[in-house]
């Protein structure tokens, strides 16, 4: 079993060490809305959730944490994104007793409507467009031993700029090892690696005319523009968490991740949670450290969690991140589990 473990672990960093030093361009890759960290509490966290785990979003972290859930869970986010943009995720996660635990999830954003502009006409052109992402997501993870789990991740996802589209396929996978029971965790994951995509559609249809300096000729050639493959924003991650009991009512929760992606550079995020009688959550951190030309980085939040009849829990999360000059976001999840 041991070295089961060890092979995969291995794996993972060969991986990601092979694929994310072949590209490390900025720019360079589609698919940017399957970065964009969905669950309040851990973006409160500076997004530092690797080797978080017991609710169903942290999937989106890590597909090994959903080994260590326990019930069935459900979780929907609404997040007020940048420039008005609306981004909504949804997932469910079941655990199936002694086969593992299966999740589903869905992402959409969206843009709004956008007046079409273009160089001869930038008052606008009379049409409007907008701009669509969606995914959807199939997760499964299991515990190997008692301390080690694993998970895997496969998500199809799409996207529309007015008439154009975009079909890919991602696959995340993950690991952790809990070193001591209510102790350090650690956890790795590899995310969004999939082939390469490119945006077809009518947008690429076009009238030529071969020779702008020619008179006379066919202005009006039917053509269209080659488009390119682009690759996903894969990125490899580390992190490490640790909870601090002061009581049985009052507990610290610590959590750093470092991150390795292929379309930018290297930096770290990290993040705290103070637990208050099991019922109230503050938490607070700062995302991307070390990252060149970050914009903001702060990030705040709360929660509450209650338990009703039936043997619900009902929980309600709220962050807070700055972006600088892009502004704020606001994130708020509810979540239910039984």
């Amino acid at each position: 079993m041991k070295k089961r473990i060890f092979t995969l672990v291995i794996f993972i960093l060969s991986a990601s060490t092979v694929l994310l030093n072949a590209q490390s361009k900025s720019g360079t890759t589609v698919g940017q809305f399957l970065k964009i960290e969905p669950s309040a509490r851990n973006s409160a966290l500076g997004n530092a959730g690797t080797a978080l785990f017991g609710e169903a979003t942290s999937l989106f972290y890590n597909p090994a944490s959903l080994g260590r859930l326990q019930k069935v869970d459900a979780q929907f986010t609404y997040n007020k994104w940048l420039a008005d943009i609306n981004y909504n995720y949804a997932v469910a996660a079941v655990p199936l007793q002694g086969i593992g635990t299966v999740a589903l999830q869905m992402t959409s954003l969206n843009s709004g409507e956008m007046i079409v502009r273009t160089v001869e006409q930038p008052l606008g052109t009379g049409e409007r467009f907008s701009v669509s992402n969606f995914a959807l997501g199939l997760g499964y993870g299991l515990m190997l031993t008692d301390r080690v789990s694993v998970g895997l991740q496969a998500t199809y996802f799409q996207e529309s700029i007015w008439h154009s589209n975009l079909v890919g396929f991602a696959v995340n996978i993950g690991v952790q090892y809990q070193v001591d029971v209510d102790g350090l965790t650690i956890g790795a994951t590899l995310l969004n690696f999939g082939p390469r995509a490119k945006y077809e559609g009518r947008d690429a249809y076009i009238n030529f005319d071969l020779d702008p300096a020619k008179f006379g000729d066919n202005d009006q050639l039917p053509a269209q523009f080659r488009m390119d493959e682009w690759g996903l924003p894969t990125t490899f991650r580390v992190g490490v968490s640790y909870p601090f009991k002061f009581s049985k009512d009052y507990k610290l929760t610590v959590a750093v991740d470092a991150f390795h992606p292929n379309d930018n550079n290297e930096s770290i995020s990290l993040g705290g949670e103070l637990e208050l009688l099991d019922l109230f959550y503050l938490r607070g951190g700062y995302r991307n450290l070390f990252l060149d030309d970050l914009e903001g980085g702060a990030v705040l939040g709360a929660g509450v969690k209650a338990t009703i009849s039936g043997g619900y829990v009902v929980r309600f999360d709220y962050s807070w991140a700055d972006y600088g000059r892009l502004d704020r976001a606001h994130r708020f999840t509810f979540g239910v589990g039984f």
